[in-house]
């Protein structure tokens, strides 16, 4: 048997043609600097970064998320100059999220399909503000909730159908408002049709839609429930019925699979770096637009250990952001967008 082949009579790595060390020595394109960058595989660019951000009501007021070190809740007028920012610096889109008063609420999220209600105040004030970010807005019902969860409650049952109705009257709500991409992530059977038809029927037809399709039931969504005020209202419920199964890869193809033929133009893994392999195997099988969410678990893991001096933020972070290109992520939404997108210009 060759050195270069295996049991099996394949060839390791990529290629029958690669030679043997001492004739090949795979550390001479790493031992300078020039050298490396010229050999690089993937590259993270500013334009590969979404900022997901936290709006919250009133005026002239910011806070940060306890669980989420550097990352805080604003009131519009504090919001708009943070993203006047990431605009300069590159960002190419920010995905708004509410922090819904407890008055609001109620089991159905009737506020959600307000066309006053906070996210769509938000996107007007963007919009208004003549930034060029895209914004991308959030459907599903748990900002509004009063029981946390996405979806209609019915006698402890999420209910699909109702559900799909209401999510359709939030896009269109959201899209009236002028957002740009519509982006179900509550894993409801057909939304996306469904969504698809809603907004093409009220003239909405540019109208991007970004599907949450493989949206799994993870526990490393805690301080992002915490930072949107959901967490106390789902108490010990959890989202299984309609989340998927952290087990399963097959089932994400085939949520992937119906939502394209539903009409999604680009696609969400989340979360992000513990489904890595989803990712990969997303973007080889579809080859389309395909996205994943650095979700908070993550982030407060990376902020928490740095702010502890057990790691380098900065090379942690952009390590993290690097790897879900080389899986195949084309965007990253990620609570470090403007951190890196700073890095990023600096070395660029």
């Amino acid at each position: 048997m060759s050195a270069s082949t295996r049991p099996d009579g394949g060839f390791f790595g990529s290629s029958p043609f690669q030679g043997q060390f001492p004739q090949t020595r795979l550390r001479r394109n790493r031992q300078s600097t020039w050298s490396r960058a010229l050999t690089q595989e993937k590259h993270l660019h500013v334009s590969n970064l979404i900022w997901p951000v936290f709006v919250i009501d009133g005026a002239n007021h910011e806070e940060e998320v306890a669980s989420m070190p550097g990352v805080f809740r604003r009131t519009i007028d504090r919001l708009l100059p943070a993203l006047q920012e990431a605009e300069t610096l590159g960002i190419p889109a920010v995905a708004i999220f509410p922090v819904t008063e407890s008055r609001l609420k109620d089991p159905e999220g009737t506020e959600a399909i307000n066309p006053e209600n906070l996210v769509c105040r938000t996107v007007r004030a963007i919009k208004e503000a003549g930034l060029s970010l895209g914004v991308i807005c959030d459907v599903a019902l748990d900002p509004y909730t009063s029981h946390g969860h996405d979806g209609i409650l019915r006698n402890g049952v999420i209910v699909n159908d109702e559900t799909v109705a209401r999510l359709c009257q939030q896009a269109v709500v959201q899209a009236q408002a002028g957002c740009d991409v519509i982006a179900p992530s509550d894993m409801m059977d057909g939304r996306i049709g469904a969504i698809r038809n809603a907004l093409d029927e009220a003239q909405f037809q540019h109208v991007q839609l970004l599907s949450y399709a493989a949206k799994y039931a993870s526990a490393f969504y805690g301080p992002f429930r915490d930072a949107v005020g959901s967490a106390s209202q789902l108490g010990q419920g959890d989202k299984k019925t309609y989340q998927m199964n952290p087990a399963n890869t097959d089932e994400a193809i085939r949520e992937v699979a119906m939502d394209l033929a539903e009409g999604a133009d680009m696609i969400m893994v989340k979360p992000g770096m513990p489904y890595l392999d989803i990712v990969h195997r997303v973007k080889a099988t579809f080859g389309v637009p395909t996205f994943a969410y650095q979700v908070s678990g993550e982030y407060s893991m990376i902020a928490g250990a740095a702010e502890k001096g057990w790691v380098n933020r900065e090379l942690v972070m952009l390590e993290s952001l690097l790897a879900f290109r080389r899986a195949g992520a084309d965007g990253i939404l990620t609570y470090f967008a403007v951190e890196a997108a700073r890095r990023l210009k600096n070395i660029q």
